[in-house]
């Protein structure tokens, strides 16, 4: 690569930055306290009527509608899924799997990854792991085949899950802890 195409490649890079930071400030600032319970209210129950939101949040149905298919048409909310026990499924043993690899096996791991459905989600990490794994299964055996394919990318750390507990709703606010 060039000087030219590094430094044309940089300034591509930091006008990017500049724009994402930008979008990600219109889109905090447009958001106001009303909108904020909307979104914790949606996160806790996907299932709620526009007119049951509304009267949550003292707005009437069309006003709620309306803020949420402006949140929608704007990404902040990306969809409505269901949340499934995995024990439910018989998947009782729930574990993370972290993966160190090289950038040459990274899009191997995470094919791999993607074929396996025991692999419910997957992230790419700063640190000595490159990847972070969330792994459901049936029993111990399927567990180690689990690990065992994916450990051919590189050293795999495996740690089972004693216990989850409830995520909290992304509202976009800050706050200190006390």
């Amino acid at each position: 690569m060039s000087v030219a195409d590094s430094v044309g490649s940089n300034r591509t890079a930091t006008a990017t930055q500049a724009i994402s930071k930008k979008m990600v400030r219109t889109t905090m600032e447009s958001l106001d306290r009303i909108d904020r319970d909307i979104l914790a209210l949606l996160q806790a129950e996907g299932r709620l009527t526009g007119a049951e939101v509304g009267r949550r949040v003292g707005l009437s149905q069309p006003a709620a509608s309306a803020r949420i298919q402006r949140l929608e048409k704007n990404g902040v909310i990306t969809g409505y899924r269901a949340d499934v026990d995995p024990a439910a499924l018989g998947l009782n043993i729930h574990a993370i799997l972290r993966l160190r690899t090289t950038h040459a096996q990274l899009p191997r791991a995470l094919d791999l990854a993607s074929r396996i459905p025991e692999v419910v989600s997957t992230l790419r990490v700063t640190g000595e792991d490159c990847l972070i794994f969330d792994v459901h299964c049936p029993q111990a055996g399927r567990l180690e085949e689990v690990v065992d394919a994916l450990a051919r990318y590189g050293p795999a750390t495996t740690s089972l899950v004693l216990r989850a507990y409830p995520t909290k709703p992304l509202t976009g606010t800050t706050s200190t802890t006390s």
